[in-house]
């Protein structure tokens, strides 16, 4: 465990996360209210994986000071207060605090998103009905199961559904 400063880390330049005026509004409401409930993620680098939203509302805030946990994921790292007990009113407020910013502060980058379907199937994280709801690039081809690269000079296809269930024509 070491004491780094929160400027060290380096922002995700890809977040699928645009996050929301309101939910950044939160974050730094419940980081001056309640202060630091949870703990960033960060690569090898120290580019951060999860928590980039936190990260840029406790800097705007000042809170500069991180300690920095070094782990393989092989084992949870946890997070002790010491200063609150859950069954308080502040303990039950940040609970909620932690839970409902992270709903409010949600707003899916479809460009990155997009990028990302290129790289990664986005099917282990959305059925294929919320996937074409987004309105990605290359999301019919993701759906569909085809490569567009595959079939060079192919006509583009264009994915129907039936209007009554929603099953792929």
């Amino acid at each position: 465990m070491k004491k780094i400063k929160l400027e060290e880390l380096t922002p995700d330049d890809l977040n699928a996360n645009k996050g929301t005026p309101r939910g950044a509004g939160m974050i730094e409401h419940s980081l001056r209210e309640f202060g630091a409930g949870r703990s960033i993620l960060v690569d090898k680098n120290g580019r951060i994986i999860a928590g980039n939203k936190t990260a840029e509302a406790a800097g705007s805030i000042g809170l500069d000071d991180a300690v920095l946990v070094e782990s393989d994921g092989r084992r949870l790292v946890v997070v002790k207060r010491t200063d609150i007990d859950l069954d308080s009113p502040q303990g039950r407020a940040l609970a909620v605090a932690d839970n409902r910013t992270s709903e409010v502060g949600l707003e899916w980058d479809k460009e990155s998103l997009g990028w990302l379907s290129d790289q990664i199937d986005l099917r282990q994280f959305w059925f294929d009905d919320e996937l074409e709801a987004l309105d990605l690039p290359n999301v019919v081809d993701l759906v569909l199961g085809t490569d567009p690269t595959e079939e060079e000079g192919a006509p583009e296809v264009e994915a129907s559904r039936c209007p009554h269930c929603g099953e792929l024509l």
